[in-house]
């Protein structure tokens, strides 16, 4: 028989090359003298090709023929090894299955392993000696190979790890691949308790627990071991590297669940916190939007007692609703950064709230508010002020029009008539003389009812409530008026006809008619003065009212010197009388004014000027009392201002400081804090003070340039910045503790970082950025820049923030997990398939992690994957944000 050699050569991963020689005579030697061996091989190496192939959907069921074609044999390599073959030729023809059969050769060459005397002929004829070697080359290659205990060779190791397994089982004796019980005390490692005295029967058990418990498939019979003396040492193998990888495939499954379960716990408890973020921030959008309308709704009451209430409603919002809502936003701020924080310390993505949700968003709702706020209590002010003015004017033209209707009631019933036609000539003069002291009159009322239609007028552009009925009014008084115009030049004229005829007059009656007409109309005028209403806003106007009537009190000697003489002509037409014996009824018949009425207006006159003194002095008291408010509101708001001030200062001292510890930097802040809500009483009583003032109508201020508005902006502020330095703190001490850094590093970082700011903006510039990072060592290039800038800026604003100078140093310092690692703790959990199944995720995981990672993978869409794959790859990266899913 002519001996042919098989080599098998490859290297067994220490830098050692093995060979295993496959001699044809040996072999059939062997054979002849065992032929158990060939049907142990076979059986052996179809169930492991079939435990591969069936991933594929398919199987063999004899090895010599169903590998013929090729097809079979590179759909096994491709399983075993996860890498694509060249496309296999499809045709029947023998020179299609060579073809084969060397690309798959070709394949186990390219993997290190040197084939000799095994051509693709010999497997296509069928030649079992040259299949079973062949498929004994991908074993050792596939199953064998990467076999190591203590750096040992492939077979000495699996024979260490053997023998290690047994230890602990008496009469146990491993030192070589021949021993017939070796996998029934594999199988039962920590279940000694199963065995029995019958060894045909523990195998049969042994065979039956691998298959169900291990998922290896039975590769030999009990009785191929029981009855043969001396079992394969290739099958034997075969079989023990597949509970060598079943044991190490659950031991890294182990490993790879804690990683796992680390990594979604971590990733589980942001969610929450996510969550309680958008909650909060959704709570507060939805007042902000509830609260805005309100404030923009400038829809005018009618009078002052509604405006009073909506300012009252103001200042409860202003008291009651707002300032748990300035602290919800302050928390929510803080709440978002410590967030931010974790999940840069966790190596997670940064959080993008919801659309609208952002704290941008939040800050741009609140401002859009607070702008609201300011043009509400604006508008409601002037508003107020514009309805007392309306109130004025209302009042003012009631007084002039009753006034003026009283005058005109009955005049045009008067002008009317015709008493001329039967009248004397004394008669009819006197008529005319009347008549021409009713037109002086008509003149002197000229004023009044243009006052009047001003007045109407001023209310109509100032959208008086009850314009229409001062409108029909006003309307009313003008007809009226025309009227009177009219009639008055008609009756003229028919006197001035009659008057041609009837020449006689008592130029007394009409000199008493003409000066007592416009003296009553002075007295009238007069009395309106001192009636009228006035609004002052400060000392200075009372006191020119005050000048002015002091003026109209000098006036009144040469007006009783008037009185006097109207009432000696009256006193001169009795003594006529008296002396002429004169008997006719001695009634003016050219003026309806008489002595009494005279005396009883100039009576009113001088009650009114005492009442009327006495109002602008109890005016003039009122607006020394909104002087003293003033002054005392000055007085705490110009103390109150610069103690904020310093306040802010020294916080941001505080902040900058790279003396201390953190833990001292947040001991002062806390102090500070403490100081700061010690102070509130302080603002509280400015609050009570500031409402006096309104409530007295006081609108300006000239002893301070510091308004309610200014200081409730500042204390907000102040404590919004206390709030936000606070947890800035409380950020680097967590980054320090979470990252390892010390404080030594902390406060190299805050010096290098403070040295370089050199414009003390709290951040820096670009070009201090880059001179900073020379400073500490780094050989910077302009594309090592500007990935670098992308890491501390990714919002390109071109400034560096120390949490941004802190993050970086510390991740240049630091390892954290990877979504690679991730990735590969999942490839062992789904026995190095590129997909994941349900049923291994359950297995392999606690339940609730278990149904986090079905609910959020989604399904696996490469080749290969059977019906509810999943695809664990793309959901490692999204945990990292290095995927869109």
């Amino acid at each position: 028989m002519t001996q042919i050699e098989t080599t098998v050569h490859y290297n067994n991963g220490f830098g050692d090359e093995e060979d295993y020689m496959i001699q044809e005579d040996e072999w059939d030697r062997d054979m002849l003298l065992d032929p158990a061996w060939e049907k142990q091989q076979r059986k052996t190496f179809t169930a492991w090709c079939n435990s591969h192939l069936r991933k594929a959907g398919t199987q063999i069921e004899n090895i010599e023929d169903d590998f013929r074609n090729g097809l079979k044999l590179m759909l096994l390599l491709e399983v075993i090894s996860g890498e694509r073959l060249p496309k296999p030729d499809r045709g029947k023809m023998r020179f299609h299955k060579i073809a084969n059969v060397n690309k798959a050769l070709d394949f186990i060459t390219s993997k290190g392993v040197k084939l000799v005397s095994i051509g693709a002929e010999e497997i296509v004829d069928g030649n079992i000696k040259m299949t079973l070697g062949m498929i004994w080359t991908i074993i050792l290659r596939f199953a064998i190979q990467d076999i190591s205990v203590e750096e040992t060779s492939a077979k000495e190791g699996l024979l260490l790890w053997c023998q290690r397994k047994t230890a602990p089982y008496r009469n146990v004796n491993v030192q070589n691949f021949h021993v017939r019980y070796l996998c029934l005390v594999l199988l039962f490692i920590g279940q000694s308790n199963l065995f029995t005295d019958d060894p045909m029967g523990n195998l049969n058990l042994a065979f039956e627990i691998a298959e169900k418990h291990l998922d290896i498939p039975k590769m030999l019979d009990a009785e191929d071991i029981i009855n043969t003396p001396k079992p394969d040492e290739r099958a034997i193998m075969t079989y023990v590297s597949c509970f060598y990888h079943a044991f190490a495939g659950a031991e890294q499954a182990e490993t790879a669940a804690n990683r796992i379960c680390k990594v979604l716990g971590v990733n589980q408890e942001n969610e929450k916190l996510m969550e309680e973020y958008e909650r909060l921030a959704s709570e507060l959008l939805e007042w902000i939007r509830r609260t805005t309308p309100w404030l923009e709704n400038r829809t005018a009451e009618k009078n002052m007692v509604e405006m009073q209430r909506k300012l009252e409603d103001f200042r409860d919002y202003r008291r009651m609703h707002k300032p748990p809502k300035v602290q919800e936003k302050c928390q929510l701020e803080i709440s978002f950064n410590t967030l931010q924080t974790k999940l840069r310390i966790s190596n997670r993505p940064a959080f993008m709230p919801s659309e609208g949700k952002m704290v941008s968003d939040i800050a741009s709702a609140w401002q859009g508010l607070e702008g609201a706020e300011k043009g509400y209590e604006e508008w409601l002010l002037t508003e107020i002020r514009r309805l007392e003015r309306l109130d004025h004017l209302a009042e003012k033209f009631r007084q002039k029009a009753s006034t003026h209707e009283t005058w005109a009631n009955g005049k045009e019933l008067i002008l009317s008539q015709k008493d001329y036609e039967t009248a004397t000539l004394t008669e009819v003069r006197a008529l005319l003389r009347k008549h021409e002291s009713f037109e002086s009159d008509l003149a002197a009322h000229q004023d009044r009812v243009e006052q009047i239609a001003a007045i109407a007028q001023e209310l109509n552009e100032l959208d008086y409530y009850d314009v229409a009925a001062v409108n029909q009014r006003c309307q009313r008084i003008c007809d009226l008026w025309d009227q009177l115009g009219t009639l008055t030049q008609k009756r003229r004229e028919a006197l001035e006809r009659t008057e041609k005829l009837l020449e006689t007059i008592d130029q007394l009656f009409l000199e008493f008619a003409k000066r007592s007409a416009p003296f009553n109309n002075w007295m009238e005028g007069a009395m309106e003065d001192l009636q009228d209403m006035f609004i002052v806003h400060t000392i200075d106007e009372v006191q020119s009212l005050i000048s002015s009537h002091e003026q109209f009190k000098a006036t009144l000697p040469e007006a009783d010197g008037e009185r006097q003489a109207i009432l000696g002509i009256h006193m001169e037409v009795q003594k006529i009388s008296q002396s002429y014996g004169i008997k006719a009824n001695l009634i003016n018949p050219y003026s309806t004014i008489t002595t009494e009425e005279l005396l009883a207006k100039w009576d009113r006159v001088k009650k009114l000027v005492p009442q009327r003194e006495g109002s602008l002095q109890e005016e003039l008291a009122r607006q020394h009392a909104s002087e003293r408010l003033r002054r005392q509101f000055a007085v705490q708001a110009n103390l109150i201002g610069p103690w904020i001030q310093t306040r802010m200062e020294e916080i941001g001292h505080c902040s900058l400081e790279v003396g201390g510890t953190l833990e001292d930097q947040m001991t002062q802040l806390k102090q500070f804090e403490h100081v700061i809500v010690t102070y509130k009483p302080n603002i509280d009583k400015l609050e009570g003070d500031h409402q006096l003032i309104q409530e007295s109508l006081v609108f300006d201020n000239k002893h301070t340039n510091y308004t309610m508005e200014h200081i409730r902006v500042g204390w907000e502020l102040l404590l919004t910045t206390i709030a936000r330095t606070i947890n800035e703190i409380e950020t680097q001490i967590l980054t320090r503790d979470a990252k390892g850094i010390s404080q030594e590093q902390m406060h190299e970082f805050r010096s290098s970082f403070n040295h370089f700011d050199r414009k003390k903006h709290g951040a820096m510039d670009t070009d201090d950025f880059r001179a900073c990072l020379i400073s500490m060592g780094y050989d910077l290039g302009e594309v090592e820049f500007a990935r670098i800038m992308m890491l501390v800026d990714p919002s390109a604003t071109g400034m560096v923030s120390f949490q941004s100078f802190i993050d970086f140093m510390t991740r240049e310092t630091t390892d954290t997990d990877t979504a690679d690692q991730v990735v590969a703790s999942f490839r062992i959990l789904a026995a190095n398939k590129p997909y994941i199944l349900v049923e291994e995720l359950r297995r392999e995981l606690p339940p609730d992690q278990a149904e986090y990672c079905i609910l959020r993978m989604a399904p696996y869409s490469g080749p290969g994957g059977p019906v509810g794959a999943l695809d664990y790859t793309a959901f490692s990266t999204a945990l990292y944000g290095e995927s869109d899913l």
